[in-house]
Parts: C-alpha cells; structure tokens; sequence
C-alpha cells in the first residue's frame, strides 16, 4: 500500500507534465491552472482508491482527461436551446434533418469516424461548431484567431466532403 506521503510527493512530481497537459486540452493557460488544480484535489479526495501497482502518472492523466471531458459537456449542455413554447412550435417545425432511415444513420457513423480520424487542432473546433458554438466563442474559448477557426472548420468540411463523397 502506498502511504500518504508517497502518494503526495508523486502527485507533486506530475504537477509540470500535468500542466503541459491541461494547456494541450484547453489551449489557454488560465483554465489549464483551474483543470490541474481540480485534477489534483480529485486525486487527493480520492487517494484511497489509487491501486498502488498502477501507473500513477497514467491514472492522472485519465483523471484530467475526464474532467475536462464532463466540464466541456456541461458547456454544451448549458448553451443547447430548449424549447418551452406552446406545443414545443420550435421542435415540431418540419425540418429536413437528414437523419429519418437507417442509410442515413450510418452516414452519420462514418461521418463521425472521419472527424474522430483527423488532429485535434480541427477536431475540436469542428465539433464545436457542431455543438451550436459561434465562430467568435469557439475562437475565444480555444484562444484561436478567429481566421484560423474558420479556416480549421472550413478544412474539415472540405475533408468530411471528399472522404464521404462515396456514400451518397
């Protein structure tokens, strides 16, 4: 069994690579202080449950990873629109989603599998577009050019196109 103190000095010894980490994912070095910091009371809180004869660096890291994970979700979450008029009007509006048959739900799959394909530096920015995030707010929130988020989402729709241009 690892001790307390153990435990704490290898905690404080990932705090550097932990960092480089955290500003990977949110590309901002604020909110990567705000995600070690929560990263590292998350372990502490939950030292206990730490198996001594794994990787203390990779259980970090996953730590890390799942935060900023849930924090990101809950960013969507907050910004997607609910409809709360008379006869849910907004949700019952014909709208040519694409999405009625099972031709088009494996579209959506390989769709899916080509974005999860490409780097990150597109990936993210292209997903939250998707999620409903502006231009403007995507640039901000990746701390981007907002020519560079454009040109990033731009890039990506180009590829969806010419690797999905079998399916239709």
């Amino acid at each position: 069994m690892k001790s307390s103190v153990d435990f704490k000095r290898d905690l404080v010894s990932v705090q550097d690579e932990l960092f480089r980490f955290a500003f990977k994912l949110t590309s901002n070095r604020e909110e990567a202080n705000d995600l070690l910091q929560e990263t590292s009371l998350k372990a502490l809180d939950n030292e206990e449950k730490y198996a001594p004869d794994t990787n203390f660096k990779g259980w970090m890291y996953t730590i890390m990873r799942n935060i900023f994970i849930n924090n990101y979700r809950k960013v969507v979450r907050e910004q997607t629109y609910v409809d709360q008029t008379d006869n849910l009007y907004h949700l019952n509006l014909p709208q040519e989603s694409g999405f009625e048959n099972t031709e088009s739900a494996y579209d959506l799959k390989e769709m899916r599998r080509v974005v999860h394909a490409l780097p990150s530096e597109y990936r993210v920015p292209f997903s939250m577009h998707v999620a409903g995030f502006k231009y403007r707010e995507i640039a901000d929130k990746l701390n981007l050019p907002l020519g560079t988020v454009k040109s990033r989402i731009f890039f990506t729709r180009q590829k969806l196109q010419e690797e999905l241009k079998d399916f239709r």
